[in-house]
């Protein structure tokens, strides 16, 4: 469904040419769920907004469902949905006449426009608010048609750009039955950005982006295999935290850490040592806290970008 090769994305910034995509490539396949994480300035928006047909790329060669985005942008945006990350709606029509309106953009007849606007209305709980004006739906009533406008013309690929980014628990969970529930009747193929890993976590693959380059590509499942057995989790006093980082230093090689702060170490459990007692007697008796636990997508996502923010828009 998607084939990116070598593409690159360069811009003029104060005479100094800044990449923001350099050289990635990677295929989705028809039906897969891939979901593309970055930190802030990896480069996963620029990317997404060439696949969509926003921006042009510097170079590379980029094919949605075999056609050339560059060469027919339009052939491109008939087989794609795009929920972006910012609102789209026009508030001042209701909901149906926003489900209309974006049917006629994509040339629907008015006996489909009516069949897919109720079908989809009624999926995402709204078709009671059909005729309502969209300025007085809250936040999650809002995402929500976004997500059944979004599907209005059957698209084969759904480009979702953080799209339950501020919702409560419960509205994100219920845009993801619908977005799964749409995937599974006409299999759809998912390209999704997020801020919460525990959404990447379900995708076929994952692949992790850092200063505009392709990091890491794999499934959930072997990339926090990648970090090891299990993480180890110590909690120090602020005024022990460099000594036990020497000692585990001196003891097992141990100066590079998943996540640190002025009183948490967290690191890849070295494997020469056979049982987490045997690490903790090792160590000066100045430990409060002490588990080890199944590394999680998140873990990977800072051992491969940093510990800076995690993931945030460019």
């Amino acid at each position: 469904m998607i084939h990116v090769d070598k593409l690159r994305k360069d811009y003029l910034q104060k005479r100094k040419t800044i990449t923001a995509v350099d050289s990635i490539s990677f295929e989705v396949q028809k039906g897969e769920f891939f979901s593309l994480l970055g930190p802030n300035g990896a480069g996963k928006t620029t990317t997404i907004s060439i696949l969509s047909t926003i921006l042009s790329p510097t170079s590379g060669h980029v094919f949605i469902n075999g056609i050339d985005v560059q060469k027919d942008p339009h052939g491109v945006r008939q087989h794609i949905g795009v929920i972006f990350q910012d609102p789209s709606l026009d508030d001042r029509l209701s909901a149906q006449e926003n489900m209309d309106f974006h049917g006629r953009l994509y040339g629907m007849k008015p006996s489909d426009r009516l069949q897919r606007s109720e079908i989809l209305l009624k999926m995402v709980d709204l078709w009671d608010r059909r005729n309502s004006l969209i300025r007085t739906f809250s936040g999650g009533m809002k995402r929500r048609l976004e997500i059944a406008r979004g599907l209005m013309h059957r698209p084969l690929l759904l480009i979702l750009d953080e799209p339950t980014i501020g919702l409560d628990p419960k509205s994100r969970r219920d845009i993801w039955q619908y977005i799964h529930q749409a995937r599974k009747e006409w299999a759809m193929t998912i390209l999704l950005t997020t801020h919460y890993l525990e959404e990447a976590d379900g995708a076929d693959r994952v692949a992790i982006m850092n200063k505009g380059k392709i990091v890491a590509m794999d499934t959930p499942g072997i990339l926090k295999s990648s970090l090891g057995p299990g993480l180890v989790t110590l909690e120090v006093l602020p005024e022990n935290i460099d000594r036990v980082k020497t000692e585990l230093d001196q003891l097992y090689g141990i100066s590079r850490f998943t996540f640190e702060t002025d009183s948490i170490l967290k690191f890849q459990m070295p494997s020469t040592i056979s049982s987490p007692s045997i690490l903790l007697q090792s160590l000066p008796p100045v430990i409060a806290g002490f588990t080890i636990g199944t590394p999680t997508l998140d873990d990977v996502f800072i051992s491969l970008t940093g510990d800076g923010d995690k993931i945030n828009e460019e």
